[in-house]
């Protein structure tokens, strides 16, 4: 084991990895908080979490899991939706802006690593940038508390957040229990795999490659 982690293919890796997660992970942190901070509430401003500093937005234990497992999260941004003009739509709207920006910083890298790739360089870090960037936000959209699909999930359907309230306690074990299985491996690699292929297409498209 220790072997693998000091091997040279495990350090270039991370070489390639750690600079992606960080860029994801802040952007997807700055864009809930920035959101939220439009639609009226000063938390995440007094919070500090309107920040590009990556050390604002980690989790030890969402960033691990990036790593490890390719799927994670970062430390939430604390909101108050009794700030919002309509609290349910700007509660929608902010769950919903940290994976959209993903998604959108994942179709830059992928532009740019097949623009790039044309020029006869290597891109293969923009790779890295889209798959990281795939992988935070599809995590993300998972409904289960405390991921942003927990929270677009308990306004958009009645109920939900009576059972939310019943299984908190126990949702962030039972979803670092099913990242360690691999139950999510297959189904999250699905819907990645679908995306990735899907921005490469329009990425070679938009170039005409």
């Amino acid at each position: 084991m220790l072997r693998h982690l000091f091997s040279a293919d495990y350090l270039k890796s991370m070489l390639y990895l750690v600079p992606a997660i960080l860029l994801a992970i802040t952007c997807h942190e700055f864009a809930h908080g920035f959101v939220s901070y439009k639609l009226g509430d000063p938390t995440p401003k007094r919070d500090g979490r309107l920040s590009l500093n990556p050390f604002a937005h980690l989790d030890l234990v969402g960033t691990v899991c990036l790593l490890v497992f390719g799927m994670g999260w970062a430390r939430p941004v604390q909101v108050n939706p009794t700030s919002y003009k309509n609290r349910k739509t700007g509660t929608v709207l902010v769950s919903l802006a940290g994976p959209l920006v993903n998604y959108l910083l994942a179709f830059l890298g992928m532009l740019l690593y097949v623009a790039v790739n044309m020029a006869g360089y290597d891109g293969i870090w923009f790779s890295y940038l889209a798959l990281i960037n795939i992988g935070l936000g599809t995590f993300n959209l998972i409904p289960v508390p405390p991921l942003d699909g927990s929270h677009v999930l308990e306004e958009l359907v009645p109920g939900v957040q009576r059972l939310y309230c019943r299984i908190g306690r126990y949702a962030m074990p039972i979803l670092v229990l099913c990242l360690y299985t691999g139950v999510l491996r297959k189904p999250l690699d699905y819907v990645n795999t679908a995306v990735f292929e899907g921005m490469a297409r329009a990425a070679i498209g938009i170039f005409g490659w």
